[in-house]
C-alpha cells in the first residue's frame, strides 16, 4: 500500500482519460479541486449546475470552461438526475458531490429506475495519510450507515475489498475494530467482530484477512500485541478499520486529522462507479485527494 497521497498519484495509469461529472458544481473549492485533477491527471470533466455561477467562479480561478463541459442544473434534485444519469449512460466514469446535500446526490443515485446503485448495501471509505502511520489506511464506514447490522457490515467488507484491488496488494488486511480484543458478551460490538472474523475464515471474503475484536492498539503496534499476547496475524500493519458504527468512524477520522495532522480522501462504494463525497465544507485538497483516489 502507498505511504502518501503523492505515490497514489504518480501510480495513476496516464494513457486512459477519465471524465469526472460533479452535480451541482457551482462551487469554488469543488471547481478548484477539479480544476487542479484536470492539471495533475489524465482527467476530463463536465460540470452539471449554474452555468453563471460556474463562469464566474472560473474565471475568478483562471479558467475558462469550454461551454460544452457545463450542462445547466436548476436546482439541486436537478442536478443530482442530470449527473446520476450521465453515469448510468456511460458518459461518465466518477461522480462527485459539489455543492449539495448528500441526501439529494444519494436519493438521485439510488432511484430504482434512474440511478445506479449496484450493491446491497452502499459504504462510505475514507482514506487516510497519517504521518505516524507507514501506509495509508482506511476507515469504514465513518459516513453512511449509523449503526450497521451484521449482515451490513459483511456488505461493507465485500464493497471495501472490491475497491482495494486497485490500490494495494490483497489480500486486505482488516481490523474489526472494538473497545477491547476479546469477546465480552455485554460489548455486543465484540460478538459480531468474532462473528466476522469466523466468516473471515470460513471463506466469505475472498481476498481478505479480518480479525475481530481487535483494539486500537494492537490493530496498529505489534508489540502492543506481544505485551498482550494476542496471536494477531495483522497487528502493525492494518490496511482497513472495520469501525463498529457511525459514530466511532467519524471521532476517528477527525480526530486523526485535527490532532494527528492527517490528510483525507472519501468516497462512496457500492454503486456503478465511486463517488467522491466529502463535506461541502472540506478543503480543495482533500477533494483533489478523493477525485485522485476514484480515479486509480
Amino acid at each position: 500500500m502507498f505511504a502518501h497521497f503523492e505515490q497514489l498519484q504518480s501510480s495513476i495509469p496516464t494513457d486512459t482519460v477519465k471524465t469526472l461529472v460533479v452535480a451541482a458544481a457551482h462551487d469554488e473549492h469543488t471547481l478548484e479541486a477539479v480544476y487542479h485533477a484536470s492539471n495533475e491527471l489524465p482527467l476530463r470533466y463536465i460540470l452539471v449546475g449554474d452555468r453563471e455561477k460556474i463562469n464566474k467562479i472560473s474565471s475568478d480561478l483562471g479558467r475558462i470552461p469550454s461551454s460544452d463541459a457545463i450542462i445547466d442544473g436548476y436546482d439541486d434534485a436537478d442536478c443530482a438526475r442530470k449527473a446520476v444519469s450521465l453515469i448510468r449512460e456511460n458518459a461518465g466514469d466518477v461522480l462527485m458531490k459539489g455543492f449539495l446535500e448528500t441526501g439529494t446526490l444519494l436519493k438521485a443515485v439510488l432511484d430504482k429506475d434512474a440511478g445506479i446503485r449496484e450493491s446491497e448495501t452502499m459504504s462510505h471509505l475514507a482514506i487516510l495519510e497519517v504521518p505516524a502511520y507507514h501506509k495509508l489506511i482506511g476507515v469504514t464506514d465513518g459516513g453512511m450507515i449509523p449503526a450497521p447490522t451484521p449482515e451490513q457490515k459483511a456488505d461493507i467488507v465485500r464493497n471495501t475489498i472490491g475497491f482495494y484491488k486497485r490500490l494495494s496488494p490483497l489480500p486486505l488486511k482488516c481490523a474489526a475494530l472494538c473497545a477491547a480484543e476479546s469477546v465480552n458478551p455485554k460489548i455486543h460490538d465484540t460478538l459480531e467482530a468474532a462473528q466476522l472474523q469466523t466468516m473471515c475464515e470460513e471463506g466469505a471474503f475472498e481476498d481478505c484477512l479480518l480479525e475481530g475484536p481487535l483494539s486500537f492498539d494492537i490493530a496498529v503496534n505489534r508489540e502492543s500485541a506481544s505485551i498482550k499476547g494476542h496471536p494477531s496475524k495483522i497487528s502493525g500493519d492494518t490496511d482497513v478499520f472495520l469501525v463498529p458504527n457511525i459514530t466511532v468512524g467519524n471521532a476517528l477520522c477527525k480526530g486523526l486529522i485535527f490532532w494527528g495532522g492527517a490528510k483525507m480522501a472519501g468516497c462512496v462504494l457500492g454503486a456503478k462507479t465511486p463517488i467522491i463525497v466529502v463535506s461541502r465544507g472540506a478543503t480543495a485538497e482533500e477533494k483533489f485527494f478523493s477525485i485522485m483516489l476514484c480515479l486509480k
